[in-house]
């Protein structure tokens, strides 16, 4: 082979591996990204609607001023009717922080030990979920159980499961993700088990004993535990790429209004939201800020001690195999740059 031969050769496949570069290059991040932050917090929800996003809600909590709420796109786009701050959203995966509280008040009041393994307190699963004997109470909170995530099974989204049983079933027999308390993996199956749990050793459902002994202290009455408790026209459209159907209509879990969810974040970091005792097994098991993800609705739940503001923001549409996700942290990202700079 001659050398202008070999030069054409590797000029030719530099050529398509730019091409190949390229294509795989996230072009809509990147122009969304060049986009200049804007001046104020409304702008800059409005701008979400430039970069992709169909619909976004902000609320802002911070220290010393009245709450803020922002809105842009649609609460319902088939109706038109405009997205606002008051409407309900699912809440996702946030839920795992009131979880996570109320495991700290059980095991305050003694009817649940961190160290209480799951072949304990499930004595049907010893022989079908692995390790189960090491696997504790604490690890499942912290996602160190290794116990595999429902979720990641392949279709899942596509053809959800319905009721506790069948989706444990999903991951039941099945070897576990690492020996319990020597990795992490973040786990929807671990909070399954919780909820379960909770509903055992309460005597309630899992949100009922929320509602008991978080909610209602906090004279929060804008969170439920279905979407079947509040009129569904007040809960945010929700919609998935590739999928046209309304999604506000399935049943995932906890609906609330930002407000709601802005006020609870705000006890749960200044401490009001326990009793005696409750604070200081929380902060051994869990943390104090969420994000959460189901088809339709992604959400941001956060406090940043250092301008005293929590702020929860939820947008849509998602789509797991693209960046909605990054578009809708990017936004949030200058929302709090906003009210840095606004606060010096």
């Amino acid at each position: 082979m001659t050398k202008k031969r070999k030069i054409l050769i590797v000029r030719i496949l530099l050529f398509i591996g730019t091409a190949i570069s390229l294509y795989f290059v996230p072009w809509q991040w990147l122009f969304a990204s060049l986009r200049p932050t804007q001046e104020t917090v409304q702008a800059q929800v409005e701008q979400a609607l430039d970069i992709g996003l169909d619909n976004i809600i902000v609320y802002v909590d911070q220290g010393g001023k009245e709450p803020s709420f922002y809105a842009a796109g649609w609460h319902n786009p088939k109706e038109k009717i405009p997205a606002y701050p008051e409407a309900y959203f699912k809440i996702a995966s946030v839920a795992k922080l009131y979880d996570a509280v109320s495991i700290a008040k059980l095991v305050n009041d003694g009817k649940l030990s961190l160290e209480g393994t799951l072949a304990e307190y499930f004595p049907e699963l010893v022989d079908r979920v692995q390790y189960a004997n090491e696997i504790t109470l604490k690890m499942m909170v912290g996602h160190t159980s290794g116990i595999p995530n429902y979720t990641d099974v392949p279709g899942y989204w596509s053809n959800p499961t319905d009721g506790y049983q069948a989706t444990l079933e999903l991951v039941l027999d099945k070897p576990g993700d690492f020996k319990p308390g020597t990795d992490y993996y973040y786990s929807n199956t671990n909070y399954l088990l919780i909820n379960e749990l909770i509903e055992r050793v309460s005597g309630t459902t899992g949100f009922g004993f929320i509602k008991e002994r978080i909610l209602q202290p906090l004279a929060l009455t804008h969170t439920f535990g279905s979407t079947a408790e509040v009129n569904t026209d007040s809960i945010m459209s929700g919609h998935h790429v590739g999928y046209e159907p309304d999604i506000k209509f399935a049943e995932q879990g906890i609906v609330a209004t930002l407000e709601d969810v802005g006020t609870f974040l705000r006890a749960l970091n200044d401490g009001s939201v326990f009793e005696p005792g409750e604070q200081e097994i929380y902060s051994s098991i869990y943390h104090y800020e969420h994000t959460g993800l189901v088809p339709g609705y992604q959400t941001i739940a956060r406090y940043h001690p250092d301008i005293d503001a929590v702020v929860i923001q939820c947008s849509g549409p998602t789509y797991f195999l693209g960046i909605n996700w990054n578009l809708g942290e990017l936004i949030y990202n200058r929302v709090v740059k906003i009210l840095r700079e606004q606060s010096e």
